[in-house]
């Protein structure tokens, strides 16, 4: 398959949309290939099947103009950092060889999601390292008798040049953000698309919002951050790496 520019890790199938959905769009239409990668199923959600949310992830990730998304089978709120769980993500890596990596914060409520950034960061390392063996995932051929073993390639190592993390679900100031004004719309309706997610009804209704506060919450967030940029809406981004500047006149962002 052809490598991706940026992948996006996450937990669950919407975290991305909540995080950095606005970012992967911008990305797309700049010509970048894209990539989703999510970790479980949402088989322990309070809303919704695992099926359900299937069906809204590759409608999400159409809305997107995401080249590329899939799911682990990691099991949904117990996401672990074990070593399987890492060469199940290092094989990802391999095969789609981002150059951008984006990863959830590493502190949060959710303990799959801040356990998701270690894990994303450790198989990042793991898909470098040169002597260990990583093999394509095992694909579905039709064509191919039932009873006829496959031959599965070695993948190559592989690390992202780069890794960021989404900061949204945690309170820390960012270290960037982007300006997602134009994409904004899109990406709500990419959240939308999770209608086992967000709209009301009984089951967990102490805990979502009610389906009418659903954008006023995420327009509020959107404008925080762009606020902070100096545009209109905006998603925040932290990297670990100090920042490197050629030339003084050109940083973007008015100091006063």
């Amino acid at each position: 398959m052809p490598s991706i520019d940026i992948l996006a890790v996450a937990a669950h199938r919407d975290d991305v949309e909540q995080t950095c959905g606005g970012t992967l769009l911008k990305m797309a239409q700049r010509g970048y290939r894209t990539g989703i990668l999510d970790l479980t199923q949402g088989e322990m959600g309070t809303r919704g099947t695992a099926e359900d949310r299937a069906r809204e992830a590759e409608e999400a990730a159409r809305i997107l103009s995401v080249s590329w998304r899939e799911a682990l089978d990691i099991p949904d709120s117990r996401v672990e950092n074990t070593w399987e769980n890492r060469l199940k993500i290092a094989r990802a890596i391999r095969e789609t060889r981002p150059r951008v990596l984006i990863l959830p914060y590493w502190k949060g409520r959710h303990p799959d999601h801040y356990t998701a950034s270690v894990l994303g960061y450790e198989a990042s390392f793991l898909a470098g390292l040169a002597k260990l063996e990583v093999v394509s995932p095992q694909r579905n051929h039709p064509e191919k008798d039932a009873n006829t073993s496959l031959s599965q390639a070695p993948l190559a190592p592989y690390r992202p040049y780069k890794i960021i993390y989404a900061t949204l679900y945690f309170d820390v100031r960012p270290t960037f953000v982007v300006d997602i004004t134009e994409q904004f719309e899109e990406r709500f309706r990419s959240l939308m698309a999770y209608k086992s997610q967000f709209t009301d009804q009984e089951a967990g209704s102490g805990i979502f919002p009610a389906e009418a506060a659903i954008r006023s919450r995420v327009e509020t967030t959107a404008r925080f951050y762009g606020l902070l940029g100096g545009v209109t809406y905006a998603e925040p981004f932290l990297q670990k790496e100090v920042g490197l500047i050629e030339d003084l006149t050109t940083i973007p962002v008015k100091s006063i």
